[in-house]
């Protein structure tokens, strides 16, 4: 199992912390570092500073960290277009120097689409958008050099591109497509994905979905273990209950919510969730880290979680 750390950077982070946060992350061992995409806070509380923008973001890792897997978890679709989207994360994979992954989504916050003036179309429409989308990139991304890329779809057409930059990774960066969708969302990830990822999901539905997921790679033709599958799941660990009570305070969740829904409690206890989701058919696990200057919860799960876990 390979364990990576995401943030929800919309909740209030400068550059500055998830840099921090990055450099720590490599500096422990941990696989990647991968942020949400978001420009709304979600729930009350201090909006401030504002949001980042994760590709801005991740362009700017790239050049400070050396080792550490780069990603969206994930991408909305809906917040740019696919040919521009292509270029950027072909140019954030040459600084990185071939670590950056993309994952992509329909969106789904429909008062951040407001707040900042972006199209937000009904789910079947983001669904035909994203389809499309990947289409698009991947296309752009695959094209031989010296040879042009058009598409034609009802949403988006390119006439006659020259479908440059490439990026380093071949035949592309890693793409990730992931949600509870029972048809739809497999189907996707089964025609483009290179991993499909469950959100915050009971260990008895990510084993429902990875079978689905599965059977999807089947009816496509494709090698299902040629598709990794990962959850990302709330992360909040204590060395004693004192420890795991403060940082649940710090995040505004109760301790027993937190055993029940996410990794939580002491070391031991997170290892025993994390192993059920290994059970379950788990390759990775996204630890959603919330408190972003807590640096020390971090080495806390490199030393006691992470070599229980690794290679199960």
């Amino acid at each position: 199992m390979l364990l990576r750390v995401f943030t929800e950077s919309q909740q209030g982070a400068t550059y500055h912390q998830q840099l921090a946060v990055a450099r720590t992350v490599e500096e422990l061992g941990f696989d990647a570092f991968f942020r949400s995409d978001h420009y709304l806070r979600m729930g009350d509380g201090d909006p401030g500073p504002g949001p980042t923008d994760t590709l801005v973001t991740l362009a700017g890792l790239a050049r400070e960290t050396s080792s550490i897997r780069l990603g969206s978890l994930v991408a909305s679709s809906t917040f740019r277009l696919p040919g521009p989207l292509a270029i950027v994360v072909a140019q954030i994979d040459a600084m990185s120097a071939g670590r950056v992954e993309l994952g992509l989504g329909t969106g789904w916050f429909d008062d951040e689409h407001r707040a900042y003036g972006i199209p937000f179309p009904p789910l079947r429409e983001r669904f035909d958008r994203l389809e499309e989308q990947l289409e698009i990139v991947t296309g752009l991304w695959t094209t031989p050099i010296g040879d042009r890329f058009s598409f034609a779809g009802q949403h988006y057409q390119l006439e006659d591109s020259p479908a440059l930059p490439k990026p380093v990774q071949q035949p592309h960066p890693p793409l990730i497509i992931g949600g509870h969708g029972a048809s739809r969302t497999p189907a996707l990830a089964a025609r483009f994905a290179s991993e499909f990822n469950l959100p915050f999901p009971p260990v008895d539905a990510c084993r429902e979905a990875v079978a689905r997921v599965r059977q999807a790679c089947e009816k496509a033709e494709r090698d299902p273990t040629s598709l990794r599958t990962s959850v990302a799941l709330v992360v909040c660990c204590g060395s004693d209950e004192a420890e795991f009570a403060r940082r649940a305070d710090a995040i505004g969740r109760a301790p027993d919510e937190l055993r029940e829904n996410g990794a939580a409690g002491l070391p031991a206890e997170v290892v025993e969730t994390l192993l059920g989701y290994a059970e379950a058919g788990a390759e990775t696990v996204y630890l959603q880290v919330l408190d972003l200057d807590d640096l020390e919860h971090l080495r806390l799960l490199a030393a006691e979680v992470m070599p229980e876990v690794h290679g199960r």
